[in-house]
């Protein structure tokens, strides 16, 4: 009597299965941003009168919750029309530099994409991507428009933009490691203010729950992309991207948080006032390397976070926890092992 044999199921290419499961995450992605998108001059209603920048302006005073300046002794004892001016030139150069950030992403990636083979699946996402940092960038300016004149950027900054495209076209994972060093604080910030439950301004409202919702698509690419291609590099490429992404972060990171020289001299801020806020106190330095929790835990999957580039991580001042799943309550990521 011969005995039937189960039948067996051919064995998966590891790399086509991977392949394949990042096309589905790119697809997911794509399909989002079709069925979820927004349109900053359709749903945020620039004229209704709450939307005037003069109503209710005490809205415009920073929160103590989400904000260093808001909660410093300084501040505080300011007059109330002097803290609404701060407010106001605080917010609208936050959105300014995002403007200028989006800007340099959307340079970088259009030259990613532009040697990419057909039928390739970030073609898609990467083009939804940039429709939506481009509505990002006119809504960040309109902001600007209606609150204050703000430069955004130091001067020197600006001219990261200039590696924009080199590193997009010739260095992908540098690029979107820089993307990460962006974009992690802007949505940190916006989140932490989203949810302080403070009463703040419409307009600053509304422009943040726009860009926070499609952020998150963002974010999840970049990350996704550095899971794919980090881990395929030879060891030597490997160990050169270990050290190099805790120094973008550091690096762009304070370039995005940081106010720019002007900021300080219009409202006579002291220096000492300047460094505590930034980065000169033990608050302000875990404040800022909590903006990179979910990196960490990205460095430690795609195998970055080897012994040497901790120790530049600890050296920078932005080493700590890493979460357990990205975008953790910071409630939980103190606490995670």
């Amino acid at each position: 009597m011969t005995t039937m044999s189960a039948p067996t199921t051919p064995d998966v290419d590891p790399v086509v299965a991977q392949a394949q499961a990042y096309a589905e995450k790119l697809l997911m992605l794509s399909e989002a941003s079709v069925d979820r998108h927004f349109d900053p001059f359709e749903d945020i209603d620039w004229d209704a009168p709450d939307f005037d920048p003069n109503c209710k302006p005490e809205r415009w005073v920073l929160v103590t919750s989400a904000d260093p300046i808001g909660r410093h002794p300084w501040y505080q004892a300011l007059p109330l029309d002097r803290k609404i001016e701060i407010g106001k030139v605080r917010q609208a150069n936050v959105a300014k530099v995002g403007l200028q950030f989006e800007a340099i992403l959307i340079i970088g990636m259009m030259q990613h994409i532009f040697n990419l083979k057909n039928n390739d699946p970030e073609f898609r996402y990467c083009s939804h991507e940039m429709i939506e940092e481009h509505n990002h960038t006119l809504m960040f300016q309109e902001m600007v428009n209606r609150v204050a004149d703000v430069p955004g950027m130091n001067p020197l900054v600006r001219q990261l933009r200039h590696l924009a495209a080199p590193a997009g076209a010739l260095f992908p994972n540098f690029f979107f490691m820089a993307v990460l060093a962006g974009e992690e604080p802007i949505d940190h910030i916006q989140k932490d203010i989203l949810r302080s439950g403070d009463d703040i301004h419409p307009i600053m409202r509304g422009v943040m729950a726009i860009h926070v919702a499609e952020e998150a698509r963002h974010i999840s690419f970049a990350h996704e992309f550095l899971k794919k291609n980090v881990p395929a590099q030879p060891t030597f490429n490997k160990a050169v991207l270990s050290i190099a992404m805790p120094i973008i972060m550091f690096v762009l990171g304070r370039a995005i948080a940081t106010p720019p020289k002007s900021f300080f001299k219009q409202f006579d801020m002291p220096a000492d006032v300047r460094k505590e806020l930034f980065y000169g106190s033990k608050e302000s330095k875990r404040t800022f390397a909590d903006y990179y929790v979910d990196v960490r835990a990205l460095a430690e999957e795609i195998g970055l976070m080897n012994p040497v580039a901790r120790k530049v991580w600890q050296l920078l001042g932005i080493d700590g926890p890493s979460s357990r799943y990205r975008s953790e309550p910071k409630r939980s990521a103190k606490h995670a092992a």
